[in-house]
């Protein structure tokens, strides 16, 4: 008598397995694939700020190396009311330790910014944008163009532009390089050991405007989209003037505000 109850129980098996494997095929949960950071960040985008700076006029009196054993390549070049450079991005850590930022993840970690926030407590890498500015020497003085700590700046990445401010300085005769949150916000690798990118980054620097307080990226944005769009859509030459006598505009690089500075 078992063998027909273990033929009946078999076959029930073999009629119930089809039914099991469907019903988890219909509940296995899809991911959703992550959401594509937004190419820029306001209304002017990569194309029109590149256009801008095709051309180099050099304000430096030479030029720098993008690492320690590479050729000197890259000047700081200049318009009447930015400074620019094209060169790789390595990245700073530096400031308050974090999960990722601090003296493991990073083997040239510096508990210190140049530039201090409002609180008097140094920036913190991992959260806000920022960029380096080699130490002021007789290749280029950054002081001597209206920059400083806070200042801001657009970086573009491929089609990708984020605002971001001057929060560190680095050797005097190396440039390109920014912080965690800036690299990761235009998608480049993070990771301060094996991360960044080896060239295509542009760093356009606006003179006499900063953020304040220099932690604030949102009043880093809002300001550097009205700088941003001044500088890639300059006013056209051949519209008429208006007739009516209208008032003097004052200069759109009016200083955001100074930060605390620390050394």
């Amino acid at each position: 008598m078992r063998v027909p109850l273990l033929t009946l129980a078999a076959a029930g098996a073999a009629l119930l397995a089809p039914t099991v494997s469907a019903s988890a095929s219909v509940s296995a949960p899809v991911r959703p694939r992550a959401a594509e950071p937004a190419p820029h960040e306001g209304s002017v985008g990569a194309a029109e700020l590149l256009a801008r700076v095709r051309h180099c006029v050099p304000v430096s009196r030479g030029k720098y190396r993008t690492d320690a054993h590479a050729p000197a390549t890259v000047p700081v070049c200049g318009t009447r009311d930015a400074v620019f450079w094209k060169a790789d991005m390595d990245i700073d850590c530096d400031g308050r330790a974090g999960a990722r930022c601090n003296a493991r993840t990073d083997p040239f970690y510096s508990s210190m910014t140049a530039y201090r926030q409002s609180d008097g407590r140094y920036l913190d890498a991992e959260r806000l944008p920022y960029i380096v500015v080699p130490a002021a020497s007789g290749i280029w003085n950054h002081r001597a163009h209206g920059i400083g700590g806070g200042s801001i700046a657009a970086v573009v990445y491929r089609n990708r532009v984020r605002y971001a401010v001057v929060g560190d300085t680095g050797p005097h005769d190396i440039i390109g390089e920014a912080s965690y949150a800036t690299a990761r916000s235009l998608g480049i690798r993070a990771d301060p050991r094996h991360g960044g990118v080896g060239h295509g980054v542009t760093y356009i620097v606006f003179k006499n405007a900063k953020a304040r307080p220099i932690e604030d990226h949102a009043a880093a944005v809002a300001r550097g989209e009205l700088l941003a769009r001044r500088f890639a859509r300059p006013a056209e030459p051949s519209r008429p003037p208006d007739p009516r006598p209208v008032a003097e505009e004052q200069d759109g690089t009016a200083d955001v505000g100074e930060s605390a500075e620390g050394g």
